[in-house]
């Protein structure tokens, strides 16, 4: 669950913001903060995962309030003014979307926040080789999943999430598939599909366009046999 507070001194777009947000399932709003002052003295006793900040706002306005933190929460900026797009985005912020806004472009904003986050702690590896010591976090079903790659067979997508195909389960994760393609080493795991990533040690025979790997079978996307030829072409 991703914290956010809203920083915006319109009371209508706390409603909007509210409104929206609350038909996202994975963020929960932590405070309504109506001046950057309200704000700074809540960040300093709280941590929130990300915040939407207007920009033009009595005694301290947005993008002042950013440059006053070391290490702001990710920052989705909501104004009526684009012409600070560009000193918005060299502050690092997320987003910069323009009031009036639809729900969509909130949801691209918000996705991006989760992206960032799932990219930074997706994986944290005990150590640094692919070996059998080599463990992962990842989140799902609302549980942290500890995962030992000598049990992980191969990755499926799953629309917005992937399925996780271990020895012996099957964990659904909230990561999306090429969250895991960037981070796991591509000579133990190897991307056969759109779908699909294999461990490739746990290949039992290729016939075909199918992989075999215990009982399932795995396609072959036609762009990525250049690789699966590689392994037995060497």
């Amino acid at each position: 669950m991703l914290k956010f507070i809203i920083i915006d001194d319109e009371p209508l777009a706390h409603e909007i913001i509210e409104e929206f947000c609350s038909m996202i399932p994975h963020i929960q709003l932590a405070k309504n903060c109506y001046n950057a002052m309200e704000a700074m003295q809540f960040l300093n006793e709280n941590t929130v995962d990300f915040m939407f900040l207007d920009i033009n706002m009595p005694k301290l306005g947005g993008l002042d309030f950013l440059k006053t933190m070391t290490n702001p929460p990710k920052t989705i900026i909501t104004t009526a003014y684009k012409e600070h797009a560009l000193e918005g985005f060299e502050l690092n912020v997320v987003d910069y979307i323009l009031k009036p806004f639809s729900f969509d472009r909130l949801v691209k904003a918000v996705n991006k926040v989760s992206e960032s986050q799932s990219t930074k702690a997706i994986i944290r590896e005990v150590s640094g080789s692919m070996d059998n010591s080599t463990r992962f976090f990842t989140k799902g079903d609302k549980k942290h999943h500890q995962i030992d790659l000598a049990n992980l067979l191969f990755i499926e997508a799953y629309g917005n999430y992937t399925k996780l195909f271990l020895k012996d389960e099957m964990i659904v994760s909230h990561e999306k598939i090429s969250q895991y393609e960037s981070i796991l080493n591509d000579e133990n795991f190897l991307r056969v599909h759109k779908s699909f990533i294999v461990a490739v040690d746990k290949i039992k025979l290729i016939e075909g366009n199918r992989i075999f790997i215990n009982k399932h079978k795995i396609p072959i996307g036609q762009t990525y046999k250049n690789s699966i030829n590689k392994l037995y072409n060497n």
